[in-house]
């Protein structure tokens, strides 16, 4: 397995009336592999999970790898406060042939959140289920993942090999991480989208995980930089940065969806309540961005 490249995050499609999109979730995912993703991520927060019930993340675990049927490896989010149902996810997710799983440390809400110890402990107990684990260090946990806790996850714990740094000033955590960890770090990944991809990767990220909008876009970037290219991966994501940009800190995960609705991938961007529809001026701005990088996305279901 080589983990380096475009990694996304699969969006999870509904029906306007809020019912999952079960074939659409399959249009999705060829339109993913379509743009190029050397892998793929389902259930993430890209994909809408807080807003899913276990049955319909089983329903969408077992359509997702059965579909995608080994084109390209499939990581499997599996973050939970109870430490018991990570671990029954991680075991369905390796039972159905997922190349890893990725998951946060234990939280629920504001108040509820593992310290370093107990973050470590879930680690360790889904590690035993055998299958490789990405460290994801998001903002939306609000846990507190040092340096020294990840390099010893990674030094005492065999699954622990992969890791998604989107925290606040990436770039610099991705640098020490890899000073500190060494061999242990197989794969330090950066995610927000790519929106600090060009810091993250002069910090040593050897992938991205982005969303599913413009994967062939991005791409090239990742490519020519591990190249040696620096000067044209710096220009190929002046490119695309003002999208990314606006994804990012504009329209979340929606960004996606109306990219794949507007290239007849999808028949719906709804997403559930309590979110709201994108206000129709940051919708528009989102699609005249993307029209002058003639994404694939745009025109795959045409």
């Amino acid at each position: 397995m080589s983990w380096s490249g475009i990694w996304p995050v699969a969006p999870t499609p509904f029906h306007d009336d809020g019912t999952l999109d079960l074939e659409g979730m399959k249009r999705v995912l060829d339109c993913i592999i379509d743009q190029g993703a050397d892998g793929i991520c389902i259930l993430a927060n890209f994909s809408e999970q807080f807003l899913l019930s276990d049955e319909e993340r089983e329903v969408l675990t077992r359509l997702s790898l059965e579909h995608v049927a080994g084109r390209v490896p499939v990581i499997v989010t599996i973050s939970h406060y109870a430490t018991q149902i990570a671990v029954e996810r991680a075991r369905l997710a390796r039972s159905l042939g997922a190349a890893a799983v990725m998951m946060m440390p234990p939280y629920h809400g504001a108040l509820l959140k593992g310290t370093p110890e107990q973050s470590y402990q879930q680690f360790r107990a889904v590690g035993e289920v055998g299958i490789p684990i990405m460290v994801q260090d998001a903002p939306l946990s609000g846990v507190e993942l040092p340096v020294s806790l990840l390099v010893r996850m990674a030094r005492e714990i065999e699954q622990v090999r992969l890791f998604k740094i989107e925290c606040p000033k990436a770039a610099n955590k991705l640098r020490a991480l890899i000073a500190e960890g060494g061999d242990a770090i197989e794969a330090p990944f950066d995610g927000e989208e790519g929106i600090t991809l060009l810091a993250d990767l002069d910090a040593g990220a050897t992938g991205s995980m982005t969303s599913g909008m413009i994967v062939d876009q991005i791409k090239p970037v990742i490519t020519l930089y591990r190249a040696g290219d620096i000067e044209g991966a710096t220009a190929a994501y002046g490119r695309v940065a003002m999208a990314i940009n606006h994804e990012n800190r504009q329209c979340g995960w929606q960004s996606c969806k109306l990219a794949m609705v507007e290239g007849g991938v999808i028949g719906s961007e709804f997403c559930r309540d309590p979110i709201a529809p994108l206000h129709p001026a940051i919708r528009q701005r989102m699609i005249d961005l993307l029209k002058p990088l003639d994404p694939l996305v745009l025109r795959w279901g045409k």
